[in-house]
């Protein structure tokens, strides 16, 4: 008996809480500033899984070339407290917001998906539309959730990642020391 309240308890614990996906990325001091938001992320969120680490080039403006990555974690926050804890580490981590949407940055997390949530204000727009968009975005996205279905376009994002168009965008697959070494 008692075996069976355990089960009914995981499975009400595990669909109750939404998978969260996050972008990250940076174009200052790269390595310094994705692992710092990385380690508030686990610090704020304990289990984050990571995909890959891409370098790509600045979109929208010259400057230096971004890493991207993406990050996923299961929370019970609310969506609006995810984008707060999100706009918080950013800003502790030296993020400017000069209103250029299409700038350098120390640390940028974009919150992507908030479960199969779709959610349109003033602040935030989930699924973001840079999934479509950006193979900074997607590739990783698609490389950590191949077979979850994109909320709006109903296709899985492995088949959104096969179908996107990759002869304008260069995205190079990089290796990434996580642990500094010191002397």
């Amino acid at each position: 008996m008692l075996g069976m309240w355990v089960l009914l308890l995981k499975e009400v614990y595990e669909t109750d809480m939404p998978r969260v996906f996050v972008g990250i990325g940076s174009n200052i001091d790269r390595e310094r500033s994705i692992r710092a938001g990385v380690a508030d992320l686990r610090c704020q969120y304990r289990e984050v899984q990571l995909s890959s680490v891409y370098e790509s080039d600045a979109v929208g403006f010259e400057g230096n070339a971004f890493f991207n990555l993406v990050a996923a974690f299961d929370t019970d926050d609310s969506i609006e407290q995810v984008v707060a804890s999100l706009t918080h580490i950013e800003d502790r981590h030296g993020r400017v917001r000069n209103g250029e949407r299409f700038a350098a940055r120390t640390l940028d997390l974009d919150l992507l998906l908030y479960g199969q949530q779709i959610i349109a204000t003033e602040n935030y727009h989930v699924p973001r539309d840079e999934i479509l968009r950006y193979a900074f975005v997607l590739w990783p996205l698609a490389e950590m959730a191949p077979t979850d279905v994109h909320p709006e376009v109903g296709e899985s994002y492995a088949v959104l990642w096969e179908k996107f168009d990759k002869r304008n965008q260069v995205l190079r697959p990089i290796s990434f020391e996580w642990q500094v070494f010191l002397p």
